[in-house]
């Protein structure tokens, strides 16, 4: 696993998801891609229940510890951090042959649910940029799939204990299978650590990176 590359979030980038109250999102039906997106993943991840709450169970798998979210970083691998100012992360990237992966964690309310609520914001933003959208079911509820500018997008939520997982994979069409199984993996195996500070719903939580990356990016000048 490499731990370089840095890109800094652009200021009037307007971000894919929100958090209206009102479920609003008219999409397409797809097929649930059973025979394609769930053939067996190979290696320690496949028998993953994940994502696990707070403490990660003992499977002796190496997890980045980003402090909101531990993952388990796929060999070959690269990071790309995404800064939102200086000391400020907006997001960390997995960089893989089939796609790049994002996995974020938000604050959500203990009643639970709000992945189904961001879906149709979310696939109204993506329709309104001009993309293709399709939903379909897959292994923790409702997916995502959209095509835009060339790239194949897959979107997945899963609902926990006052918090919500969100991942996302962007890469080339012909890829999509094989990206789709790369961020079930990375979810399957991830642990989301919430903590017992109040937050407002939909509010990501806090990146903090592990000290060498930090040291590498001020390295940088970043």
């Amino acid at each position: 696993m490499a731990l370089f590359g840095r890109r800094r979030a652009k200021r009037d980038e307007e971000p894919v998801e929100r958090y209206d109250d009102e479920f609003e999102g008219e999409f397409e039906d797809g097929p649930d891609d059973a025979g394609e997106d769930y053939e067996p993943i190979q290696g320690d991840l496949a028998s993953m229940s994940g994502p696990f709450d707070e403490e990660p169970p003992d499977d002796g798998l190496p997890r980045l510890d980003l402090g909101s979210v531990l993952l388990p970083v796929p060999d070959g691998s690269q990071l790309q951090v995404e800064m939102e100012q200086p000391g400020v992360v907006k997001a960390v990237h997995i960089m893989t042959p089939s796609g790049q992966m994002t996995v974020t964690a938000y604050a959500a309310p203990k009643s639970g649910g709000l992945w189904e609520q961001v879906c149709g914001d979310l696939a109204n933003e993506l329709k309104a940029n001009g993309a293709q959208v399709r939903s379909a079911t897959g292994e923790w509820g409702q997916e995502l799939m959209a095509t835009l500018n060339q790239m194949a997008l897959r979107f997945i939520g899963v609902n926990g204990p006052r918090w919500m997982l969100r991942g996302v994979v962007a890469g080339p069409p012909d890829q999509s299978a094989q990206a789709a199984h790369g961020l079930r993996s990375l979810i399957r195996g991830a642990v989301v650590v919430r903590g017992t500070q109040p937050m407002p719903v939909g509010l990501p939580l806090p990146i903090e990176l592990p000290p060498e990356i930090a040291q590498h990016i001020e390295a940088q000048g970043g």
